[in-house]
């Protein structure tokens, strides 16, 4: 079967981007009606890099292509069909919309941001994951992160957060972990959307509920 035969299911946030709405839950919802050999069409304003890795954990691998200053196609397919992306991408720059700039995991190093409306949703911007910025890692008894391979932990203080912001850098340090790594996470509230995300990917996970309504969440990656 080519990338051309397969059925293609297309969503173009950037009308929800414009109107400074998250598209991030409509996102998730078209993922989970994907078929195992259909192409995901995305069209954005911008190369949406934290989407990318959180597709990379739910088993795709995405290209995306600049078709034009504030327009975007990623194109997503289960890694199997990893080859795809290939042809999708010609197909692309021939009919003169633009040359791919990813590798096949959708994890390369170009970026380009278009001329975002003030007060955009920000998960969904490039480089979103990080614009916090309290995130602390540490190995076991002080090491260094990866001193000696030992498992890292990671964590992040989400309160505070508009949902889903807590939701997406939650996923993205997930991506970022090894096998064993774990994620402690402070919400507001217990993330019941989070929580069935994390037994989609089959990591496993405890819950503390505090005094004040807030929860802790300790997360590890299998």
């Amino acid at each position: 079967m080519k990338a051309s035969e397969a059925r293609k299911v297309e969503l173009d946030v950037r009308p929800h981007l414009k109107n400074k709405l998250e598209p991030f839950q409509l996102i998730m919802d078209t993922v989970k009606t994907l078929g195992p050999d259909d192409v995901f069409v995305l069209h954005a304003p911008f190369r949406p890099t934290p989407l990318l890795g959180v597709m990379k954990m739910k088993g795709f691998a995405g290209r995306a292509v600049p078709v034009a200053k504030d327009h975007w196609i990623v194109h997503f397919v289960r890694k199997k069909n990893r080859h795809w992306l290939d042809e999708l991408a010609l197909a692309e720059a021939g009919d003169g919309r633009g040359d791919s700039t990813e590798d096949g995991d959708g994890l390369g190093d170009a970026s380009a941001e278009a001329d975002l409306p003030a007060g955009m949703p920000l998960p969904f911007r490039p480089g979103a994951e990080e614009t916090r910025g309290d995130a602390d890692e540490s190995g076991p008894a002080g090491r260094e992160p990866d001193a000696d391979g030992e498992p890292r932990v990671i964590t992040l203080d989400n309160r505070g957060l508009e949902p889903p912001q807590p939701m997406i850098r939650t996923l993205s340090a997930l991506e970022r972990c090894r096998p064993g790594d774990t994620v402690r996470i402070h919400n507001d509230r217990v993330p019941v959307f989070l929580l069935e995300e994390l037994k989609n990917l089959g990591c496993p996970y405890e819950v503390e509920e505090q005094p004040d309504g807030s929860a802790k969440v300790t997360i590890r990656k299998v």
